[in-house]
């Protein structure tokens, strides 16, 4: 392993870090505004990742590094705590903090493509040669100078969409299960949260949506970074 695979492993553990901070921080965020307090009174209602890390630090730390160095890829989770019967009480409320953890991805995915776009408008950015387009490196810079920053923009945006999509899934335990509460009456909402924080339901909701996953974000990443790139 050579200290530049490191160094682009590093990068992506910050990216996730921050990433998955923003994440549970939104759903923190909404939760409060929605009153539950559960979350923020741990801390979590904060881009400080530190309560983050200490409510799970193998999917925080330990799971992501090791994933990345081991198998060349990033993996991990992070939760944020809520009154169970808070969301039994109001369950639209809930759909809505669950959606508000994919939007702040989006919001970070949004964030970097923009930046990418004007990039590549002004000049300052180029596209890769033929062949070496990586989820690392979406775009090059005209300054060797500013390497780091566009694999910081590409990484955020590779990552930040996969960490909306994926969480967006109507599996439990996804935010997209939840979410489907929105789209339904609340009593109804209540039956279904019920059946779906069933063990055996999310433990088979997760393997779906693994299974699945690929098959959804390859189609939408390879439409939008045509979309993106276009702006050369």
């Amino acid at each position: 392993m050579d200290a530049h695979h490191i160094a682009l492993g590093m990068l992506w553990y910050l990216v996730f870090l921050f990433s998955t901070t923003c994440h549970e921080a939104a759903h923190a965020f909404a939760a409060l505004r929605g009153g539950d307090p559960t979350a923020a009174l741990a801390g979590q209602a904060s881009l400080n990742p530190a309560p983050h890390i200490r409510r799970e630090p193998m999917g925080t730390v330990a799971i992501p590094l090791l994933s990345y160095f081991l198998g060349g890829f990033m993996i991990g989770w992070a939760s944020a705590p809520f009154d169970p019967d808070w969301q039994r009480r109001h369950p639209h409320r809930a759909a809505w903090m669950a959606l508000a953890g994919p939007a702040a991805n989006f919001l970070l995915a949004a964030m970097a493509a923009g930046t990418m776009m004007w990039g590549l408008d002004q000049g300052w950015l180029s596209l890769p040669e033929t062949g070496s387009l990586t989820a690392s490196h979406l775009v090059v810079a005209s300054s060797e100078g500013w390497a780091a920053l566009t694999t910081l923009l590409s990484i955020t945006y590779v990552l930040n969409l996969l960490l909306g999509v994926f969480n967006l899934l109507p599996a439990p335990p996804l935010d997209g299960a939840t979410a489907i509460g929105l789209f339904l009456s609340e009593e109804r909402a209540r039956e279904v949260t019920g059946f779906l924080r069933n063990p055996t339901v999310s433990l088979l909701g997760i393997l779906l949506a693994w299974s699945l996953f690929g098959e959804v974000f390859h189609p939408i990443l390879e439409w939008t970074l045509v979309w993106i790139l276009s702006a050369s």
